[in-house]
């Protein structure tokens, strides 16, 4: 710009500022086109900026606001649609707990029952068995109950024979009687 009216200065004179001896741009003789030229370029330069940088800025800047502000609004509603889902996860968890634990106590009970059932069955055997033993030891007592007079006869005869005493079998088998409790 000062370029130009060196240029124009020069052309005029065609001898440039050398006379004065200040460097041109501090020459005040030049002082009102450059003021001109400043007042033209940044006339121009406000022009470009106010109709064409700065709205394309100012609508970058909102366009980025809006999809910041979108963003947000997406972020609280997925933030709630995940605590639903959570909310929801809870609830099924614990109707899962509780049916497991009813399941639990169904199966508790039914083992219970089939462990009832089988001891029941094992004591009935049991007590089958332990009737026909105890019939059998009834048994095997009544026979060696009548056996036992003969055997204790049989033992007092022998006893006296070795101390060598003589006594009749009725005799004997009445003491043996006697002895057991029998009627004599």
């Amino acid at each position: 710009m000062s370029l130009i009216v060196f240029l124009a200065d020069v052309a005029n004179d065609g001898h440039g500022s050398e006379e004065s001896g200040l460097f041109p741009p501090f020459d005040p003789a030049y002082f009102p086109s450059q003021l001109f030229w400043l007042a033209i370029t940044f006339g121009v330069l406000y022009i470009v900026l106010a109709r064409m940088i700065l709205p394309r800025l100012s609508a970058n800047l909102e366009k980025r606001s809006d999809t910041i502000a979108n963003d947000l609004d997406e972020a609280a509603k997925l933030s709630e649609q995940a605590e639903e889902a959570k909310q929801a996860l809870e609830v099924s968890l614990a109707q899962a707990r509780a049916k497991a634990r009813e399941t639990a106590s169904k199966a508790e009970a039914a083992m219970a029952e089939e462990i009832a059932a089988e001891t029941r069955k094992v004591d009935a055997v049991i007590d089958k068995k332990l009737e026909a033993a105890e019939a059998r030891i009834d048994e095997v007592r009544t026979e060696a109950m009548a056996n036992v007079e003969t055997i204790a006869g049989d033992a007092a005869k022998s006893i006296l024979d070795k101390l060598g005493l003589a006594a009749k079998e009725n005799d004997i088998s009445a003491a043996v009687k006697t002895a057991i409790g029998g009627k004599g």
